[in-house]
Order: C-alpha cells, then sequence, then structure tokens
C-alpha cells in the first residue's frame, strides 16, 4: 500500500525589532486560528516539528532577546526548514523605522531589552543591525511605522487569511520618493512623468482615490499606454512567479508626494488583478501617514 502524501505543516516564523508589532502580529494570527507560541528557543523548534502532527497552523514569535539567539542559528534553522518537506515555512519580518520606534518607547518610557542600562536610540540601532540578515531571507516584509495596531491586524488578516495557503500574494502599494524608496518591494515603477494633480488647485487637497483627481490623471497622453504595458508585464509574469514557489510580491508605485498619480496606479492594478482572481491587498503609505492619529502606533506593545 502507498502512503499518501502528508499535507505540509503551515508555520509562520514572526520576527522583527521589539516595538515593531510582533504581539499584535501575534495575537492577530492567533484570531486566525494559529497557535501562537511566544519567544520560543531556536533550539526547541525542531523538537515542536519532529512530533506528532499538528493538526493547526502554527505561529512562532522569535525574540533577539532569546538566550540562545544568533543570526547565523536562525538562517540555519530557516534553511533546515525550507529544505523539510513536511513544513510549509513563511517567515514574516515587522519593519520600522528607527524614529517610529524611538516614539513608541518614549510613549512608553520603556528600556530597549538589547540596551538596559543605554538610551533606546542604542539599542534600536544594534538590534536593527543584528537583524539584517534575517530580513533578507524574509517571505513578508511589513513596515509598521506607519500603522496603529488595528492597521496591522488587518494587513496580517489580508497575508495569512484562513483558505490563502498555495495562493500567491501581491501586494500593491503607493509611496513618496521625498520619503526614500519603501522597503520589501519586488517591482516598482516611477510615474513621475504623468502630469500632477498637485498644480491644480481644486485637486490638490484630494487624493488619488477620487474619481476627479483618477480622471485628471488619466487624461494623460502617457497614461492608458504606461497603465496597459504595466499590467499586461505583472500579468505576464505572475504564473512564473506561482510555478516558481513564490508566495508573496509586492508592487509599488512612486510619485513626488505619494498622494496622487501613484495612488491612482495602486488603485486601478490593484483593482484589475482582483477582477482577475489574484488575491490582492493594497496600502498608500503617504495616506496612511496622513490619517494616523498623533498617539497611534503600538502603545504598550513592545514585541
Amino acid at each position: 500500500m502507498i502512503d499518501e502524501p502528508q499535507t505540509p505543516h503551515r508555520l509562520v516564523f514572526v520576527t522583527g525589532p521589539s516595538g515593531a508589532g510582533r504581539s499584535t502580529a501575534s495575537n492577530a494570527l492567533e484570531d486566525l486560528g494559529f497557535e501562537a507560541i511566544d519567544n520560543i528557543p531556536l533550539s526547541l523548534v525542531p523538537r515542536l516539528l519532529d512530533g506528532a502532527p499538528l493538526n493547526r497552523p502554527t505561529a512562532l514569535a522569535i525574540d533577539a532577546r532569546n538566550r540562545d539567539f544568533t543570526t547565523t542559528a536562525m538562517i540555519e534553522l530557516i534553511e533546515r526548514l525550507t529544505r523539510a518537506p513536511e513544513v510549509e515555512l513563511v517567515l514574516l519580518y515587522l519593519d520600522c523605522d528607527t524614529d517610529a520606534l524611538m516614539r513608541r518607547y518614549a510613549e512608553t518610557r520603556r528600556r530597549h531589552p538589547l540596551a538596559p542600562g543605554e538610551t533606546p536610540e542604542e539599542g534600536i540601532g544594534r538590534e536593527i543591525d543584528l537583524l539584517q540578515p534575517v530580513r533578507a531571507r524574509a517571505d513578508v516584509v511589513i513596515d509598521t511605522t506607519g500603522m496603529s495596531p488595528h492597521d496591522l491586524r488587518a494587513e496580517i488578516e489580508r497575508w495569512f487569511e484562513p483558505g490563502a495557503e498555495g495562493r500567491m500574494a501581491i501586494s500593491v502599494q503607493s509611496f513618496s520618493y521625498k520619503r526614500g524608496l519603501p522597503r520589501g518591494l519586488d517591482m516598482v515603477f516611477d510615474c513621475r512623468f504623468l502630469r500632477n494633480p498637485h498644480w491644480e488647485e481644486s485637486l490638490r487637497a484630494l487624493d488619488g482615490r477620487d474619481p476627479r483627481v483618477a480622471r485628471y490623471v488619466a487624461n494623460d497622453r502617457f497614461f492608458e499606454r504606461f497603465y496597459v504595458q504595466v499590467r499586461d508585464l505583472v500579468e505576464f509574469i505572475l504564473p512564473a512567479q506561482v510555478e516558481e514557489g513564490k508566495a508573496h510580491l509586492a508592487i509599488g508605485f512612486g510619485c513626488t508626494g505619494g498622494r496622487h498619480r501613484s495612488v491612482v496606479l495602486a488603485e486601478k492594478l490593484a483593482r484589475s488583478l482582483a477582477d482577475s482572481g489574484w488575491r490582492v491587498s493594497k496600502r498608500h503609505k503617504e495616506l496612511d501617514r496622513a490619517a494616523r492619529r498623533p498617539r497611534g502606533g503600538f502603545t504598550g506593545d513592545h514585541t
């Protein structure tokens, strides 16, 4: 009798610098049906998986404060589990810029775990440097800089909703070049050559989700050809990415201020891909930043 192949166990590593929202993400995964285990030593992970088959997916929060944590050990464990046919591993890295992490520590007046006798800034820099090789291996990078806990929970739900395994997830983002290129993007398209609604007084205060702004940008003589070629390129490579085994693809559109042209294109492409049956999430970084409450963030959540 031939044994039926075993369904791989779905495993998510949740990591990132302290203060980026690791606890919020773990709680969100637990609400989605994952068994969430916080701060497990790396040496115990293989023993956890060597036992009887687990009947639900598992989320493991990996903390750089662990007594046996080293970057080398983390990378070796990722390599081992990636090669294991009985495990489907996703490495989720929660990123955040230094200024936002500093604000979160200032709000809670907590000491940084890697610099208990120094300033939080020193600990933040030390931890970010330590985790850089891990971040480079991440399957999903979520930048929580402008997010509230509610925003992060919604983003986790989009990436890890039940039944999503086996389906590639696509993230479409808009951003401002004035703030630099966002981290974690696989494909980037510069749309600063399109005419800018900022210079139209009646449109300046609006954003690219408004139909008036969308019509203005779409009336640029280069818009339709540019959009169609981008859409066709993305649709052409998506099946190949799936065949290659890629689970997540992040696409970014950038313009000067990140509020008009890039938003129009991100909205249009996300809608087209969703209509074609792809699993799509979208985020407008500058609009999220503007909508953030003055004290919004991960107050009290530094793991």
